[in-house]
């Protein structure tokens, strides 16, 4: 890997931030061609050699794998929420304590500052978004309308699926169109038993396996998932997409990329005259040395808080409430999907069956609710999917149990029951109230104004959660539970999905909106924001998928106008 010159500030395009959008703008512009540094604020991860414990049991990990609750809570309060955080991957996450932010609300801001970001401990549901998904702004009337449509991102999922390898079952849905799949993995008996019933007596829910960024056979020099269960440590074969396995190494093998790891970009400074980027200031976090660095072009690819966070900080006379803000729209209308376990259920049925190895995947429930046309009877917009999970209850359910000798043993060796664990996650409409914005006087360890997050549901959210409550009740009965525990009330402030998104948002007016229909700034024609920050609507699906097919979409465009010398 090439090792930066502090002396050489010239580059074609600097990428900021190198985690899912990072690392794929990184490859498109560097295979086109294009000199580009990649810029990332946390340290430097290697494929396999830093994915600490990967296959390690728990009695070898710190604390034997036991989380540490007093750490916990003093330095990690909001990472250690997440579910891929425990001793084995604390080191990926950065620490609360270090790098704090504020809430008018509560909000949950969960980081990787690393090399590949949360590439490396995303959950890897791979689904594309329908065109109902697009025009659900313009149909309803909340948000703005996106300027583009699902035919014209098609062709990039396409092309994204066929290099990262997406497992899964095609089924012919408009509500969740099919991928370029690779083969699906297998159900367990009792997730073929519990379909079954819901064909019969809830046809409307279409349970299929879950479509994964993650191998079923050998693709593109990564090897086919072994099951060995621990995904979130890091995957050493690539068995699973993520910038180290997959981007960043197609990146690398052109020559043309220079990757600085330990540079927290501090602002983007715009040349009156040409209206463009000039410069991007980095602070060193290891040195605090301050650096420069020039190119004709810019991609944020640093998150959806990391990205408008730096837009806002990077103001200035001519653009006093942040770059790219002349509509006023940056910071605003921050979205997630509300979500959380919406029921669980016991069967019974299958007993004699068990799985073996460690699938890294569970079932999906594609949206069945308010669909184009079907609307009535509902008291709110949009709509869900539900993850489906099965687990097996095994011998601590006979820890209390009394007996003795080989009877005693004899039951502690039998599995208990299923488990069937419904999670919707919910599409929260593009709100102006939900917002974030730079505190006026608290600043980071490196000098930059803290985020203050004030977002919340709102009654459409909690509409939808009631729903999906009642919904997941009707589809417990209907596979034949024995015994249902529902959730009413939303667990999870925004920020728990994990899918936070929307604050510089695309669209066709720039009164409206930061970015036009190809993510380029309207008022910065050589800046593109392609991570999550450029949503115009959240859909309900998790949208990693689409943040990649819009950066490759982007970096075609980007770089057609440089050769045509609009750039």
């Amino acid at each position: 890997m090439a090792m930066i010159d502090v002396k050489q500030y010239e580059f074609d395009a600097i990428v900021v931030g190198s985690g899912i959008t990072g690392g794929w703008a990184a490859k498109e512009l560097t295979e086109k061609g294009l000199k580009v540094l990649v810029l990332e604020r946390g340290r430097d991860v290697r494929h396999g050699v830093d994915y600490l414990g990967e296959h390690a049991p728990d009695w070898k990990l710190p604390f034997q794998g036991k989380p540490p609750r007093e750490l916990y809570k003093e330095q990690y309060p909001v990472q250690s929420t997440s579910y891929a955080f425990n001793e084995a991957t604390r080191h990926f996450f950065v620490n609360d304590q270090q790098n704090p932010y504020q809430t008018d609300k509560p909000f949950h801001w969960v980081r990787a500052d690393v090399v590949g970001g949360r590439s490396l401990l995303w959950g890897r549901q791979t689904y594309r978004w329908s065109q109902q998904d697009f025009e659900a702004n313009k149909r309803d009337g909340h948000g703005t309308p996106w300027p583009i449509g699902y035919e014209d991102v098609a062709p990039w999922y396409s092309y994204v699926e066929n290099f990262i390898g997406v497992s899964g079952e095609k089924l012919g849905l408009d509500e969740l169109p099919d991928s370029e799949f690779l083969p699906p993995m297998g159900m367990h008996k009792i997730e073929e038993t519990i379909r079954g019933r819901l064909k019969r007596k809830a046809p409307d829910a279409k349970m299929t396996i879950g479509r994964a960024a993650i191998l079923t056979e050998d693709h593109n020099g990564r090897a086919s998932c072994h099951y060995c269960g621990p995904c979130h440590r890091g995957c050493s074969t690539g068995s699973y997409f993520s910038s180290q396995s997959s981007t960043l190494p197609a990146a690398r093998a052109t020559g043309n990329m220079t990757l600085r790891p330990d540079s927290v970009v501090e602002k983007l400074i715009v040349d009156r005259d040409s209206g463009k980027i000039s410069e991007v200031r980095v602070i060193d976090s290891k040195t605090g040395e301050r650096l420069r660095f020039r190119s004709r072009l810019v991609f944020l690819c640093a998150s959806t808080v990391g990205s408008t966070q730096l837009l806002l900080n990077s103001a200035s006379d001519e653009a006093p409430n942040g770059l790219a803000n002349s509509s006023g729209a940056l910071g605003h209308y921050l979205m997630d999907h509300v979500h959380g376990n919406a029921s669980m259920g016991i069967f019974l049925d299958d007993m004699d069956s068990y799985w073996y190895g460690n699938r890294p995947n569970g079932c999906y429930i594609p949206r069945f609710r308010n669909l184009p046309g079907q609307e009535e009877g509902t008291d709110f917009l949009r709509g869900y999917g539900m993850q489906a999970n099965i687990v097996r209850l095994n011998w601590k359910t006979s820890y209390h149990r009394k007996g003795f000798g080989a009877d005693l043993k004899n039951d502690l060796r039998k599995p208990g029951p299923w488990i069937w664990v419904l999670t919707p996650f919910g599409e929260a409409l593009p709100d102006k109230r939900n917002r974030l914005y730079l505190h006026p006087s608290k600043k980071d360890r490196f000098g930059i104004p803290q985020v203050v997050f004030d977002a919340q549901w709102r009654d459409n959210e909690y509409k939808l959660w009631a729903d999906a409550v009642a919904q997941s009740e009707r589809l417990m009965r209907a596979a034949g539970s024995v015994w249902i525990m529902p959730q009413e009330e939303v667990e999870s402030p925004m920020g728990a999905g994990i899918h936070e998104m929307g604050t510089a948002r695309m669209g066709a007016d720039p009164s409206e909106s930061v970015l036009n229909g190809h993510n380029q700034a309207h008022d910065v024609p050589n800046l593109f924001v392609t991570d999550g920050a450029c949503m115009t609507s959240a859909s309900c699906v998790n949208p990693s998928l689409t943040y990649m097919a819009l950066t490759a979409r982007a970096c075609d465009y980007a770089v057609k106008q440089m050769q045509a010398g609009n750039l």
